[in-house]
């Protein structure tokens, strides 16, 4: 079969990064990269360090407004799948890409497999859920990655399409996490200068737009890691980057290390050796979950209510002693307790597409 997979920000390159390599060994794969995350940090060294193949496509389309980028994606995505004519589209997770892939798709009759299907925050206000909801209702093939992804699929009226595979974020983790070590990690501060990673330290993502869009915002979050016993370092969104240094520099905060996006084996490694984290992360609360780390997410919806046990996940408040709270609560690990499935999610979403019968 030829298979048209449809990828645009980070982790759905980590996701791809597992799935290619299986789904290449018995059908004709061609990526797409619509250019969703662009600079070199955010991308390239993703499928550098990671073995993604090169993109078919890369359509260079970022930036405006979610409908401005959306229609520009679906335009151009709708060509490619014209040229193709693939069996299948495949794609990952919530982003614009995402959407704007598979309303392409459905419009000219392309069977659409949904991986990280039925994942629901609840919150509307959430752009990304609106582009989950509809990605799922237009899909084909739905592939879960927890009981609790299958469940609301069923509250949909979509339990014939869906099926549990596990979550390849976790297949990732497992294979890269002891791939870097603290002493290979080089961080960049925001001018280039090279930092040394602190022997303990704090790991703090901050990127959506209500904690990074406004200065009293993204100031509470800065002032609870000022608080912190040790240094937290932060790899700055480019979007982010002037007023992150704008604030540091006002309030001469001393615990905060700015730095360039990290790729995903220093995340990882950052992950895995920080005392605790602070993320609105989809993606990074997982990795902290399976890393056993104590988590904070600063978002008023639960993304992954797996994570949300024994007070290994707590949402806070973006507010400095609400966060502070939140990390003081001491969390208590079930080794036995793994709702993300057996690290072999990958084999699981290419055998499921394989037996699909259209």
């Amino acid at each position: 079969m030829k298979i048209v997979t449809v990828v645009g920000a980070r982790p759905q390159f980590i996701k791809a990064a597992m799935i290619s390599r299986v789904l290449r060994e018995q059908h004709t794969e061609i990526l797409v990269h619509t250019g969703q995350h662009y600079d070199y940090n955010m991308s390239e060294q993703f499928f550098e360090e990671l073995s993604i193949p090169a993109p078919d496509y890369n359509l260079g389309i970022s930036g405006g407004t979610h409908a401005q980028m959306t229609g520009k994606m679906m335009e151009t995505i709708e060509s490619v799948l014209q040229k193709e004519q693939p069996d299948w589209l495949l794609v990952y997770g919530d982003t614009n890409s995402t959407l704007a892939a598979a309303l392409a798709a459905a419009k000219l009759h392309i069977p659409i497999c949904h991986v990280e299907a039925g994942a629901r925050t609840h919150s509307r206000t959430n752009p990304e859920e609106i582009n989950r909801i509809c990605t799922d209702h237009v899909s084909t093939l739905l592939l879960a990655s927890t009981s609790s992804g299958m469940e609301s699929m069923k509250e949909e009226g979509l339990s014939e399409r869906s099926c549990l595979v596990g979550d390849p974020m976790y297949d990732a983790f497992l294979a890269y996490r002891n791939k870097m070590t603290p002493n290979d990690v080089h961080l960049k501060s925001l001018n280039g200068e090279e930092i040394k990673m602190p022997p303990k330290f704090y790991y703090l993502t901050c990127h959506r737009e209500e904690n990074t869009g406004d200065d009293k915002v993204l100031l509470e979050i800065f002032r609870a890691m000022e608080q912190l016993d040790k240094k937290t370092i932060y790899p700055v969104h480019p979007r982010n980057k002037d007023r992150a240094i704008r604030l540091l520099k006002t309030y001469n905060f001393q615990n905060l290390i700015l730095v360039e996006p990290v790729g995903y084996l220093e995340s990882i490694c950052l992950v895995n050796n920080a005392e605790k984290i602070v993320t609105d992360s989809g993606g990074l609360q997982r990795e902290a979950f399976f890393a056993e780390k104590k988590c904070v997410t600063i978002l008023d919806f639960v993304c992954w209510p797996e994570t949300m046990v024994a007070n290994r996940n707590n949402l806070a408040k973006p507010e400095t002693e609400d966060i502070l709270n939140k990390l003081n609560l001491i969390q208590c690990v079930d080794k036995t307790y793994m709702p993300f499935g057996d690290g072999k999610s990958s084999e699981k979403i290419v055998k499921a597409i394989s037996d699909r019968q259209i």
